[in-house]
């Protein structure tokens, strides 16, 4: 087998949440470029389709499935879905989240907090247990790829919402713990740190605060943001047979971010 061989994906079959858009589009692009069939979970029909559309174009399978995966009900039904609609997934991407808010913690209801840590952390849960679930019960190994943050390991400057880095935080915690419970059954769970990326959320915040985002980008040793595409290539590593000897890592994609 020639290296580049151990990062083909073709027979897999990826299960990935906010896969339509922004960071789970590129990385539901790559591993499709790389041999994989695909179910995309989200919550906009229209741009799930559109994501489908161009995974079809590489000649790969493309399945939708409309779900909010912030709601642990329709995560569990998702995934329940999935598996009954197709039933064996090798590859799991649980990459919904965000922060949405931007309150003190002295302000922060409850209800709000709890919504956030829905989002990034028990979805993660959820889909890790049933879908992860399966690959160990099935015997024959599988990826687990959690999409984490700088943010859980550092403390954004200038915004609230602090269940962001709180949940990203327990992921990669959750992350190494899972690790170490499936590494036996050959199911490796990793974790993806990112930076900043101009995604659509984080372009619309850039608009409503310039002067954060100016502090960040002028902190990035590499003087810039990242790009959605640039975890596609990390993202088909991990997924893959080249990664085989990985798990329990959280790696940082950041321009250098962290390094200060």
């Amino acid at each position: 087998m020639s290296i580049l061989d151990r990062f083909r994906l073709d027979g897999k079959r990826l299960f990935i949440t906010g896969g339509s858009r922004g960071l789970g589009r590129e990385m539901a692009l790559a591993i499709a470029q790389a041999g994989a069939d695909v179910i995309l979970v989200g919550r906009d029909l229209p741009s799930l389709e559109q994501t489908a559309a161009d995974i079809r174009a590489l000649g790969r399978k493309a399945d939708v499935l409309v779900a909010d995966v912030g709601l642990p009900a329709e995560a569990e039904r998702a995934c329940r879905e999935a598996l009954d609609r197709v039933g064996t997934i090798d590859i799991l991407i649980n990459n919904v989240g965000g922060r949405r808010i931007d309150i003190p913690t002295q302000d922060l209801p409850l209800e709000k907090w709890q919504s956030i840590i829905d989002l990034n952390l028990t979805s993660t849960f959820l889909c890790t247990k049933l879908v992860g679930g399966a690959m160990v019960a099935r015997g024959q190994g599988g990826r687990v790829i959690n999409v984490a943050s700088i943010s859980g390991m550092i403390a954004n400057r200038g915004i609230g919402g602090r269940s962001y880095e709180t949940s990203k935080s327990a992921v990669i915690a959750f992350t190494r713990a899972t690790a170490a419970d499936w590494a036996p059954h050959k199911v490796t769970v990793n974790a993806i740190c990112p930076g900043g990326f101009m995604t659509e959320p984080n372009q619309r915040w850039a608009k409503q605060n310039p002067d954060i985002i100016s502090t960040f980008k002028n902190l990035i040793p590499m003087g810039d943001f990242g790009q959605p595409e640039d975890l596609g290539p990390l993202a088909v590593y991990l997924a893959s047979d080249a990664s085989r000897y990985m798990t329990g890592a959280s790696l940082v994609i950041d321009g250098g971010y962290t390094l200060w």
